[in-house]
């Protein structure tokens, strides 16, 4: 009589019956786990997505009509490239007041030069440019080698530039910018290739963008691997991919089935793109981390500290010069009163997207994120009809939870 050796379930290989259900459970604890060690990186991205398909049920789908979406675009271009700026003010440890007046001021010198004194509209650009660079500038030498509190220095700053720009406009509304400005913020990719029901060129820029995307995860994915570096479980990291891919490819179809991208966006997709890379990879960025995170001992590793604040105000000036331009070129015109409270919504990006208070944490892509998530509410609230007085109460509401997230996580992670 033969002797039948029976498997136990334990020992069942992975592909048996039995087991499905305890691989499936294996999968979602590797999931949960990689989540939870990667909460301040994940947390707003899922947040985001939340309040996207909460909005979107709340108002029938109108929030994600391609008309909407880009909309959506256009009305918050000048916040995103602000909080950008912002980020890396408040990675190093200070924090700028002035963007605001700044953004304003811009927009009126360069209606005073188009309409007044009829300067091509490219050399305006340069100008105003230049002219925000300088502010900044200015602001930073104050602050970084003069010893002045950034508080002051931009609480200062917001001051003056607001009245520079009510001198230049004298106090009135100062319109329309030549049509190669207008385009500028309200302008769209051209129409390439044959007829078809979506914006060719849009897809294109769409399918180069996932290609560059993935390329970009899987690269630094394995650069963490070669230093010895944690990294998220490859099933979070394939979930992730899957992510990026299906946010870009929705976006891209919406946008395409529309008038195509906007060229702003084309403008914030090489910001995020130059600037995420000088934070992650260039000395630079290293330099800026390090003055945040422990500035005694960033002095004593050699960090030219005084240089690296003076260049992060003048990179914040040229930035709300750039957002200027673009919200001045949307509206069409330069207003005094134009930059209000454009400082905060930058602020409250930067803090949104995981900025922290203390300096030293913050990523270019959660500046964005950030950005968005205050898009998105002040979109979807619009569309419901809420008053501006609830919407002033949800968006504190909505700071201060991401602001308490963030304590809660750094405790959690420290005990």
């Amino acid at each position: 009589m033969s002797t039948e050796v029976t498997k136990s379930p334990a020992a069942a290989p992975p592909g048996a019956g039995g087991s499905g259900g305890a691989a499936g459970e294996n999968l979602l604890q590797l999931v949960i786990g990689g989540l939870r060690r990667n909460m301040r990186q994940y947390g707003m991205l899922l947040a985001l997505g939340l309040i996207v398909a909460v909005f979107a049920v709340w108002t029938d789908g109108d929030l994600l009509l391609p008309r909407n979406v880009s909309n959506l675009v256009l009305q918050n271009s000048y916040v995103l490239i602000l909080a950008i700026g912002m980020m890396l003010v408040i990675i190093a440890g200070h924090i700028d007041l002035s963007v605001g007046s700044v953004t304003a001021f811009v927009g009126a010198f360069a209606a005073v030069l188009t309409v007044e004194h009829g300067v091509s509209w490219p050399v305006a650009v340069v100008l105003c440019l230049l002219a925000g660079a300088a502010a900044g500038a200015a602001q930073g030498f104050f602050i970084a080698y003069l010893g002045i509190p950034s508080f002051i220095v931009t609480l200062a700053g917001m001051l003056i530039f607001r009245g520079f720009t009510e001198i230049l406009l004298e106090g009135q509304t100062l319109g329309p910018f030549p049509d190669g400005l207008q385009k500028m913020g309200n302008g769209f990719l051209p129409e390439v290739g044959p007829h078809t029901n979506y914006h060719n060129l849009t897809l294109l820029l769409g399918l180069a963008l996932i290609v560059f995307a993935v390329f970009q995860e899987v690269r630094d994915r394995r650069r963490q691997r070669e230093f010895s570096l944690d990294v998220v479980p490859l099933n979070l990291f394939l979930l992730k991919l899957v992510s990026i891919v299906a946010a870009i490819l929705v976006v891209t179809m919406l946008l395409a089935s529309y008038k195509g991208a906007p060229i702003v966006l084309l403008i914030l997709g090489a910001l995020v793109v130059g600037y995420g890379y000088v934070m992650r990879n260039s000395v630079f960025g290293r330099h800026i981390y390090a003055i945040g995170g422990n500035l005694p001992a960033a002095k004593l590793s050699g960090v030219k500290d005084k240089k690296v604040t003076f260049f992060v105000f003048l990179n914040m000036g040229a930035l709300a010069a750039l957002a200027g331009l673009a919200i001045a070129a949307r509206l069409n015109a330069a207003s005094p009163k134009a930059g209000l409270n454009y400082e905060l919504e930058a602020i409250a990006s930067s803090f949104i997207g995981g900025a922290s208070m203390s300096g030293g944490v913050g990523t270019v892509l959660g500046a964005i994120i950030g950005g968005l998530v205050l898009g998105v509410l002040n979109n979807g609230m619009n569309l419901l009809s809420v008053g501006t007085d609830w919407q002033q109460v949800i968006k504190g509401l909505a700071l201060l939870a991401a602001v308490g997230f963030d304590v809660w996580n750094k405790r959690k992670s420290g005990s």
